[in-house]
């Protein structure tokens, strides 16, 4: 050990003894910081995080690595030292590992003067440090690989540039190896292998904070082989001619080595679980919601994934992944789950099974061919097959595709467990058979039929002896179903009248002619001490209480694919000054698919009559234009349990009159009424903010004859940015969302008085530096306001606004003291209203636990306005989706599978930072940098004035 320290210390000196150390480590740092904030524009990207920083990593230490080894062992043999080392009292193997580690503290030196960037962005945001570690470790580890790679190729030459060129060429080729440049034109067995072997997609592997053992090994391996081969090359320097039996001991040892070190990766390829995930919400392992519902399975489970080994270039570096995670919920199931993955053109009789049997078809991707486009046809499937039901997903559900500033397309996993969970809990839970449910919920489910006989007119009576007939034949054909017939106001009855009215808040149905005095003719389903009201769809028949019990059974479920009613604003088109028809700017495609990617949409018309009852989620954009009727609709839905939606504000885009230009226009919501007798007011003002998401503008330039478009983004004020400190963080509905953009937004009050018993929750406030304004002037003047554009309110006017609450509890009905419009004279009902009972009276109160939640702006899901912000902020879009996405799984109390997502959409995302604000944290790390390599030199040079020589013996001289 004494002799190792020796040989480090000596060759520490010769590099700080020279400009060598000081120019390795200053090109290292301006690589870097330039890569950081130029290259990979971190201020611009918004991201607390520092894949900025590792993404270049790879290349850059393959040229600096091999300037630092070339001269490790070639200048040795040059100058002629190196017969003089070897006549040391040491090994070739301690020679080895003296050089190694002298290289290695040059490289963790390099990289300890980069931990200014982690501070600084720990300091701008919420970074996830896991990452961060294993950056710099998979950093060190590749650092090692290379440096192993140097040490050899310096020790088979004397000339320095023939080590760098033959270090540069290996390392490169290594690296390229597992690239899609690499892969993209050799078979699928060749491109895993290359995969494999690659150094960049096992460091990308480790980057993003997954320590998988078998990338550890691989490049412990590579530098492993490459030590060994570098101690075999310099001890074959003291082999004489006598020595052939100590030359083919040595010679075989060393290939055993390799040998090993080769097969132990080869033996841990297929062991995909031997990792361990170092983020912090452990984003790349499955939660214990996964976990308990694989336990929980009593039939097994299969899943099959279908991918063709010839598909989209940037698909199949992805298969990976989802194989990984596939391979981890196989563990986690143990026997109740199967996982396989396949290629179903290798297998005809599969592929024909697949098709005919699951529909799964191949997929046509367009790529680029080396000299021509071509249009692949492959298969991007997983099949999950649960009893005889199944669900299958494709590439939409599975991958997001994203676009960098520079216009790279990026392919990266979507969230993939929650969508696996989520399709799981669909073909186990939602598409169970009423009797499964009721047999797997272990207790009773008991429905009471909840009646006045007395004064019931005749049809009443009809039905309710339909109804009676009905359940008592239901509770015959199930063990778990029992069914009671309940009278509240008779003396002794289970469920009295005060106890509907004051535990249940069940109010009776007002007098009517079914009835001369109020009444109650309700169908009440207790499962697991949770009450639904139920209305059969129709007219009472025994199909339509069959199918109301059923389908109310299934959807209580946590996985039933929840069914979203959606209602859209009619496209109402305006005109221009001049008499011409403009067409509307609103729309609302992006905000649909979002949703049909998780949930059963269904467009609903409010004026036909009320809500179905396989609605579960009522979310009304931009209400606008309704009717007594669409209102009625809207308050017996939230009557009956239903929950409530509503993204709107008194303004929306339209095209301005005279210039056709983007403008704001009053649009009076006549939801307001309804709305303010719950509680909440969307005020008719705009909220601005100083905290904002930035608007692009498009600049025309000029470059010789040809113009060219550029955005810049400008300060916008509608656009209100708010970020995690001013979200109600302990709500699921922002669960994980670190901003979300509210566009055009209206501030929305809460009335505490009428909202006293019920749980009202802020979910969103604008900024400390927002303010209000009644005049939707959205155009930046900056002749008026050259500063901002904008006239900005004085710092004492200006506060927070709160911008999207939620309410949970029991609400009184719009219309108990309003006339029932369907009721009014001319009114025509609905054709299936026939023999309807409680359709058309008014249910005067909802049950305890009925949500509803409103948005003070309906343009953050505007088509228009998503665009414009993907130009500069696509994460922003993915917020404002998943935000909506979160706010119907609160409002169907699906907290588990949120959860899910929201470990797998953690978007970390930087304080809002001004120009200056910003060049002043990246100058600090400029100079930081500089003064961190004066205080190096300057240690050094102190080190070296004030050594004092120490005796030493002639061994050590001669180092």
């Amino acid at each position: 050990m004494k002799h190792l320290r020796s040989l480090v210390g000596k060759e520490l000196e010769s590099y700080f003894g020279s400009p060598m150390a000081l120019i390795f480590l200053g090109v290292f740092l301006v690589f870097t910081l330039y890569t950081f904030f130029w290259v990979e524009a971190f201020f611009a990207g918004g991201l607390a995080e520092l894949r900025g920083l590792f993404r270049w990593m790879p290349i850059l230490l393959i040229f600096l690595i091999s300037a630092l080894t070339m001269r490790q062992w070639s200048e040795e043999q040059r100058s002629g030292t190196l017969e003089t080392l070897l006549t040391l009292p040491v090994g070739s193997l301690t020679l080895v590992v003296a050089k190694f580690a002298s290289v290695m503290i040059m490289v963790a030196l390099a990289l300890a003067l980069t931990l200014p960037l982690p501070i600084t962005v720990a300091n701008l945001g919420n970074i996830d440090w896991g990452p961060v570690a294993a950056g710099y470790l998979a950093t060190l580890l590749l650092s090692a690989a290379y440096v192993g790679l140097g040490l050899f190729a310096s020790s088979r030459t004397d000339n320095q540039i023939v080590a760098l060129i033959i270090t540069v060429v290996v390392g490169g080729l290594l690296y390229f190896a597992g690239s899609t440049t690499a892969t993209e034109f050799v078979p699928p067995a060749m491109a895993d292998f290359l995969r494999a072997i690659g150094t960049d997609s096992r460091f990308q592997s480790i980057q993003r904070g997954v320590l998988d053992l078998r990338d550890l090994v691989y490049y412990l391996t590579l530098t492993g082989v490459f030590l060994t081969l570098n101690v075999l090359s310099v001890q074959s320097i003291r082999w004489s001619r006598g020595h052939d039996r100590v030359r083919q001991r040595e010679i075989l040892l060393s290939s055993l080595l390799i040998a090993n070190l080769v097969l132990s990766n080869i033996w841990l390829h297929p062991l995909r679980f031997l990792r361990v995930d170092v983020t912090e919400q452990q984003e790349y392992s499955l939660s214990e919601t996964t976990k308990t519902l694989l336990d929980s399975l009593v039939e097994p489970l299969k899943i099959t994934g279908f991918f063709s080994a010839k598909t989209h270039p940037q698909l199949a570096p992805v298969v990976s992944g989802i194989a990984d995670m596939l391979a981890e919920y196989d563990i986690a199931g143990g026997a109740n789950v199967e996982v396989q993955v396949l290629d179903p053109t290798t297998d005809p009789d599969l592929e024909l099974d697949a098709t005919q049997t699951y529909g799964i078809n191949p997929i046509p991707f367009q790529i680029e061919e080396r000299y021509e486009s071509a249009v692949r046809n492959s298969y991007f499937h997983v099949l999950i097959r649960y009893a005889d039901q199944h669900i299958v997903l494709q590439v939409a559900d599975l991958v997001k595709v994203t676009n960098d500033r520079d216009g790279t397309t990026n392919v990266q996993l979507d969230t993939l467990e929650y969508t696996l969970t989520r399709a799981i809990k669909q073909v186990v839970y939602g598409f169970q058979s009423v009797e499964a449910v009721l047999d797997s919920l272990g207790e009773p489910v008991t429905l009471s039929f909840l009646v006045t006989p007395g004064q019931l007119n005749e049809q009443a009576n009809t039905d309710m002896e339909l109804i009676i007939a009905t359940g008592e034949e239901l509770a015959a054909s199930s063990g778990y179903f029992e069914f009671e017939v309940v009278n509240p106001d008779a003396e002794g009855a289970r469920f009295p009248r005060e106890m509907l009215i004051n535990s249940w808040g069940l109010e009776p149905y007002p007098p009517s002619m079914v009835s001369p005095s109020d009444y109650y003719f309700h169908l009440v389903l207790d499962l697991a001490g949770e009450l639904h009201l139920i209305f059969p769809r129709g007219g009472i028949s025994r199909s339509s209480v069959r199918t109301v019990i059923d389908e109310t059974i299934q959807r209580t479920q946590p996985g039933f694919l929840r069914t979203v009613g959606l209602w859209l604003p009619p496209n109402i088109p305006t005109q221009s000054i001049l008499g011409q028809q403009l067409d509307p700017l609103a729309s609302w495609n992006t905000v649909r698919s979002s949703l049909s990617s998780e949930f059963e949409v269904e467009v609903v018309d409010l004026e036909s009559g009320p809500v179905g009852d396989h609605i579960d989620v009522l979310f009304l954009i931009a209400p606008q234009y309704m009717s007594e009727f669409s209102l009625f609709a809207i308050d017996q839905f939230l009557m009956r349990g239903g929950s409530l939606i509503v993204a709107a504000s008194n303004f929306g885009i339209a095209p301005h009159p005279l210039s056709g230009d983007l403008s704001l226009t009053g649009t009076p919501l006549n939801l307001n009424e309804m709305l303010a007798h719950h509680g909440i007011v969307v005020e008719p003002l705009l909220v601005l903010d100083l905290q904002n998401t930035p608007f692009p503008v498009n600049i025309p330039r000029q470059v010789d004859n040809l113009t060219v478009s550029e955005y810049q983004a400008l300060d916008y004020p509608f656009f209100v940015d708010i970020r995690s400190d001013a979200m109600e963080g302990n709500h699921p509905a922002v669960s994980g969302l670190p901003a979300i953009t509210l566009n055009y937004a209206s501030p929305i009050t809460i009335d505490p008085e009428r909202n006293a018993e019920r749980d009202a929750v802020t979910l969103l406030y604008s900024s400390e530096d927002s303010w209000v304004t009644d005049v939707p002037d959205i155009q930046p003047n900056f002749e008026a306001y050259p500063d901002f554009g904008f006239d900005v309110a004085p710092e004492d006017v200006r506060k927070r606004h709160p911008l999207a609450v939620t309410v949970q509890g029991r609400f009184d009905s719009f219309f108990t003291d309003r006339p029932n419009p369907w009721l009014e004279e001319g009114a025509v009902p609905p054709e299936d209203a026939e023999g309807l009972l409680t359709e058309f009276n008014v249910i005067e109160s909802s049950p305890l636990d009925t949500r509803l939640a409103v948005i003070g702006s309906a343009e953050f899901l505007d088509d228009l306005i998503l665009d414009l912000m993907r130009i500069l902020v696509q994460d922003q879009v993915t917020n404002n989706l998943r935000f909506v996405q979160n706010l119907v799984d609160w409002s169907q109390e699906d907290v588990e599978l949120l959860s899910i997502r929201a470990r797998g959409n953690t978007i970390r995302l930087l304080k809002p930072l001004t120009q200056q604000e910003q060049i002043r944290f990246e100058v600090l790390n400029y100079v930081v940098a500089l003064l961190a390599l004066i205080v190096i030199a300057g240690i050094w040079r102190w080190r070296s004035t004030n050594q004092i020589p120490l005796d030493a013996d002639p061994g050590e001289r001669m180092l």
